[in-house]
């Protein structure tokens, strides 16, 4: 389901003025509504902001030409990783898989990722790698986590400039509920935060929210 914002009468009859006679300037939208150009002011910042009229200076207002799910889509495709990863939650490849289940159960996570004693991504831990690894009658406390994790250069990766919208598919296609955001440096993948199918629900959220503004 799309939500969109919904648009009072006047902002409607704006919207139809600048379709139909645009590009105009606030002064004459103004003058065809019987209103002062103050009281207009509102009404447009809020159609710009939200895509449906773009202006140009000495200009005027024009219509986009878009349709509130367009307009959203559009949103949508600018968000990026940076601004919506979370803190990572990092273990050495030494430590004890009986350690990595108290560290992902402390932290409330259900992703580990693994470096080496440069602080270098090396591989990835899920709950049930960990699961795999407590059935039997291994020692959990003898076993490190290098054994049973996802090895570089198996791990999927994304970087802040990425697109939520480009990680979202890649965790539906790897079936999979986190990814590391590295930093690439002349040594390796540097772990700079965590994104996962809980951030890019709570960017849909806001989203969505700010289109209900």
């Amino acid at each position: 389901m799309v939500i969109t914002i919904e648009l009072n009468k006047r902002q409607e009859r704006i919207l139809q003025i600048v379709k139909d006679d645009g590009p105009i300037t606030g002064e004459h939208i103004a003058d065809r509504l019987n209103l002062t150009r103050a009281t207009l002011r509102p009404d447009l910042a809020i159609l710009t902001m939200s895509g449906y009229l773009d202006a140009r200076p000495r200009v005027g207002y024009f219509y986009t030409g878009k349709t509130g799910a367009q307009l959203l889509t559009d949103k949508i495709k600018k968000l990026l990783v940076k601004d919506y990863k979370s803190i990572p939650v990092v273990v050495n490849e030494s430590v004890s898989v009986y350690d990595a289940i108290v560290t992902m159960f402390l932290e409330d996570v259900g992703t580990l990722f693994v470096v080496d004693e440069k602080s270098l991504l090396v591989g990835v831990l899920s709950r049930k790698d960990l699961l795999r690894a407590s059935i039997g009658k291994q020692e959990l406390t003898s076993i490190p986590v290098n054994i049973i994790m996802t090895r570089m250069p198996n791990v999927t990766m994304c970087e802040q400039n990425d697109l939520i919208l480009d990680v979202a598919g890649k965790l539906i296609d790897k079936q999979i509920d986190a990814l590391p955001v590295i930093k690439e440096t002349d040594k390796g993948f540097e772990v700079v935060g965590r994104i996962t199918k809980t951030n890019i629900t709570k960017a849909f959220v806001a989203l969505a929210g700010e289109e209900l503004l």
